[in-house]
């Protein structure tokens, strides 16, 4: 696998201005984030701590009270009160449907669709009665009276037509022709004219606009444009580039230190847990395995046991005394009860038809009791 990988792209070369300036920047990075890194692992390590014990903890009693305050009661109340209530409407839906709306869809397929029918074929009647009386009456009526109103029309209608010719032969010969002849003679050679003045007017301010732009822009390039070129070229692009070149650097040298100073943290947080593990959990487990372990066991055996076979005891005597007191009282109660009530009568005896003494049935005889003589 390792011959078949590509292998990686040859590194440039690099100058020695690139080495005197990340070298100072490497150790100035480095003794600047290591502290932020100790710090940083100190932090993680505070907070993973308070993760597992407080917050984890913590997390779990808010879950459990919110189900408590909020999921319970409420799957308790769709549980014991909605569905219970939504199945009471529905049964009370099938009921009110059941009473109203099934009589009154019976009312309208036998009663009201039946009565509508005959209503629709009387007014169908009606109707043909009111359309022959359009066709044979109305109709001849109101054709007659339309021609009569035509013929006024056609009357009229001659009569305006040659009003209409006059008045329009009178306004052609005292209003058009003159205002034609007008437009053709006067209006038409002097807008020409006005047209070519403005014509050479306008290439006249051309010619002086574009003179005077072509003047400002050789001013603007020679005391802006240029000035500008050469500033972004040999001073701005020159400081831009260093000034990438000066980030990438300190970037590779933040991320160079930040991996120094995490492995510095870790060595050093392995020292401060073996040192805490031989200052004092050592010790600690010393202390409880050597002195307090034969001690617990001692005292256990010494005293402990002693103390709690004496509680016993006495919780045994407690015991027996309170059933003794019991059954002393329940033996009071009932002489009291018979002195004042009497002793009561004894049950009469029922035959059960079981044979007694010698005469009961065995296993060795064929005969029973009941058949016996």
């Amino acid at each position: 696998m390792d011959l078949q990988k590509s292998p990686p792209p040859p590194r440039r070369p690099e100058g020695c201005l690139v080495v005197a300036v990340r070298l100072p920047v490497r150790i100035v990075v480095l003794v600047l984030v290591v502290p932020v890194r100790m710090v940083w692992d100190a932090l993680v390590v505070t907070g993973r701590l308070l993760r597992d014990t407080v917050l984890r903890p913590l997390g779990r009693a808010l879950l459990w009270a919110g189900r408590a305050l909020f999921v319970w009661p409420f799957t308790a109340l769709w549980r014991y009160v909605l569905v219970p209530a939504g199945r009471a409407l529905a049964w009370l839906v099938r009921a009110l449907v059941a009473l109203v709306v099934v009589p009154a869809g019976w009312l309208h397929r036998y009663v009201l669709t039946p009565l509508g029918r005959a209503l629709a074929l009387l007014a169908r009647g009606v109707g043909a009665v009111l359309a022959w009386v359009h066709a044979r009456v109305l109709g001849p009526a109101g054709r007659g009276l339309a021609r009569l109103l035509k013929g006024v029309g056609a009357v009229l209608a001659a009569l305006g037509l040659g009003v209409y010719t006059a008045v329009a032969w009178l306004a052609r010969y005292l209003l058009v022709v003159p205002a034609r002849w007008l437009y053709t003679w006067v209006l038409t050679p002097v807008g020409r004219a006005v047209t070519w003045c403005a014509r050479g007017l306008g290439w006249l301010l051309g010619v002086l606009v574009t003179g005077a732009g072509l003047a400002l822009y050789r001013t603007a390039r020679v005391l802006f444009v240029l000035p500008a070129l050469a500033l972004w070229r040999w001073v701005l692009a020159p400081a831009g580039r260093f000034l990438v070149f000066l980030l990438r650097e300190v970037g590779d040298a933040f991320g160079h230190a930040w991996r120094i100073a995490g492995r510095i943290s870790r060595a050093v947080g392995r020292f401060l847990g073996t040192l805490f593990r031989w200052m004092v959990a050592e010790p600690v487990r010393w202390v409880y395995r050597t002195v307090l372990t034969p001690v617990g066991h001692a005292v256990r055996d010494a005293v402990l046991r002693p103390v709690a076979g004496g509680v016993r005891a006495v919780g045994r005597v407690t015991r027996e005394a309170l059933a003794a007191a019991r059954d002393t009282a329940r033996q009071a109660r009932a002489e009291f009860r018979r002195m004042l009530f009497g002793t009561s009568p004894e049950p009469a005896a029922v035959d059960r038809r079981e044979p007694v003494a010698r005469d009961t049935r065995t296993l060795g005889r064929s005969t029973t009791a009941l058949t016996k003589d």
